[in-house]
């Protein structure tokens, strides 16, 4: 049941984040191929990295004909209704928080499935759910988001957590699930909302050299 569902949370997630990572290459002017290049990136990167990291070899992104469909098809949608798409941003915003929740919490049952310890497996889930973003922005030579002070990677850790402290407790495997997606959903879309960001460190004036001092 276990492997079940979190099956289902990472082809959701899958979905999710490989239609942002297609967006953000048709707002650079890719082309084809390289719109459906950012988009298995962003779709699977951080899937792959948890597998290899736990010892699940070969990744599922490469063995399982559906991590590379999907991507394709959210790829192709993008592109060629862009337009569509590019008016519902609120709600690509939406479905980027819910990507985000669907692989941390993915990443964290899978990482405990594997019997990392809590703290792995929380920083394992956080890294599921950050690593696409981060492979995109790198690709489109932008700094990642998740390291400009939006809270991001907070909300995946959030709910990684949540996750864990409920396996530990032994609460039954579904309302965990639910609690963590909920409480990295709702973190990530509030920071959206309210504009919440992480404190940055303040920068010293600099003197006017017309100043005279």
């Amino acid at each position: 049941m276990v492997v079940t569902l979190t099956i289902a949370l990472d082809l959701g997630g899958t979905f999710v984040f490989a239609l942002s990572g297609a967006m953000a290459g048709i707002k650079r002017r890719l082309d084809l191929f390289g719109v459906l290049v950012l988009s298995f990136a962003a779709a699977t990167s951080g899937g792959i990295a948890r597998d290899m990291l736990i010892g699940a070899i070969p990744p599922a992104s490469i063995s399982d004909w559906r991590y590379i469909a999907i991507p394709v098809l959210a790829g192709l949608v993008a592109f060629y209704w862009h337009p569509i798409v590019d008016r519902l941003h609120a709600w690509v915003l939406v479905l980027d928080a819910a990507g985000l929740s669907l692989f941390a919490v993915s990443g964290t049952l899978k990482a405990l499935a594997f019997h990392l310890g809590p703290v792995s497996a929380a920083l394992l889930g956080m890294a599921t759910g950050i690593g696409g973003g981060v492979v995109r922005d790198l690709l489109i030579a932008q700094i990642p988001t998740v390291l400009k002070g939006d809270i991001y990677a907070v909300a995946a850790l959030a709910g990684a957590g949540v996750v864990v402290v409920g396996k530990l407790l032994q609460f039954p495997v579904h309302f965990v699930t639910a609690a963590g997606l909920v409480s990295c959903f709702v973190l990530r879309f509030a920071a959206i909302q309210r504009g919440w960001r992480l404190p940055k460190p303040v920068q010293p004036r600099r003197e006017d050299p017309r100043s005279g001092r």
